[in-house]
């Protein structure tokens, strides 16, 4: 696609991961499409909301920074999600505030200062790639979407939105170090012993290394089966809570398959999948009941 006037985000280092997100591709999953779209879709709609784009435009999520982008034309920038050491053109930036940025500024992403994984990077305009299925996100498993970006990618960016928001700063809560997810018992609760939901909600569980964009594998006290039979294909929706035979749990994200074949003891709820697209390896993560349907 080209860009108006040859506005383009110029990528010379990805990090460890970045790719283009917007919202997803809902509506797919009968033809076995998972949603994709942002692991923290509060960050992603919040940095666009702050350069006065749409909140389904794509951004960039960078997960665990890194990020070096350049900008061929001058545009407002955000970050939000997990808060780096950012500069622009050599200056600081901070997270939740609109900068303008010039023709050839260059944004560095460190790290990530606290808790989170990703941080979210939206350009005013949007990044204005091809969509597939209606959505110009990055699927990881499905292989759809533009690929993760490597140095050199040139994204083209869409026509400057009027008016911009004319906010300075979004006041957003740190990431806590230790969060707490809402869930709603599963359809499968009930092929677990008559504790399980009581052992997941009561225990604390460790993020492993074996964490994506698909799923996150959960350490911590085994959820012991009650009902062994072998269990057919079942449709998987984001945050379920799915335990293969280890008793250890899955916690399913965004990229995650259409279906699966193990038992789901819980889910989260949509209200919390934010916070759980935001988990990093060595993250300690409990569990609770959700309380009602505003939890939702």
């Amino acid at each position: 696609m080209s860009a108006p006037g040859g506005s383009y985000l110029v990528v010379h280092h990805p990090g460890p991961l970045s790719t283009v997100q917007d919202l997803g591709r809902a509506g797919w999953a009968a033809l076995g499409v998972p949603p994709s779209g942002a692991s923290d879709s509060r960050s992603l709609t919040l940095a666009n909301r702050l350069v006065g784009n749409p909140e389904h435009a794509a951004c960039v999520e960078a997960s665990l920074g890194g990020l070096t982008v350049e900008l061929t034309a001058a545009r407002h920038i955000a970050l939000t999600g997990a808060h780096t050491a950012a500069d622009l053109a050599g200056r600081p930036v901070a997270a939740n505030t609109p900068y303008y940025a010039r023709p050839g500024d260059v944004l560095r992403l460190g790290r990530p200062l606290g808790g989170g994984l990703r941080t979210y990077l939206a350009v005013s305009g949007g990044i204005a790639v091809d969509p597939t299925l209606g959505s110009r996100s990055t699927d990881l498993l499905a292989g759809l979407g533009p690929p993760p970006l490597r140095p050199g990618h040139r994204l083209p960016l869409g026509d400057q939105p009027s008016p911009r928001t004319m906010v300075d700063l979004a006041p957003s809560p740190a990431l806590p170090a230790r969060p707490v997810l809402d869930v709603v018992p599963g359809p499968r609760d009930d092929w677990f012993t008559p504790d399980g939901l009581a052992t997941l909600t009561g225990n604390p569980y460790t993020v492993t290394a074996d964490a994506n964009r698909v799923g996150v594998r959960l350490d911590g006290p085994a959820l012991t089966r009650r009902v062994t039979a072998e269990l057919g294909p079942e449709g998987m929706p984001t945050g379920a809570l799915q335990v293969p035979p280890s008793g250890q749990p899955i916690l399913f994200l965004t990229d995650h398959p259409a279906t699966g074949g193990y038992p789901v003891i819980a889910v989260v709820t949509t209200r919390c999948l934010p916070l759980a697209g935001q988990l990093a390896p060595g993250d300690t993560v409990s569990f609770r009941f959700a309380r009602g349907a505003d939890e939702f």
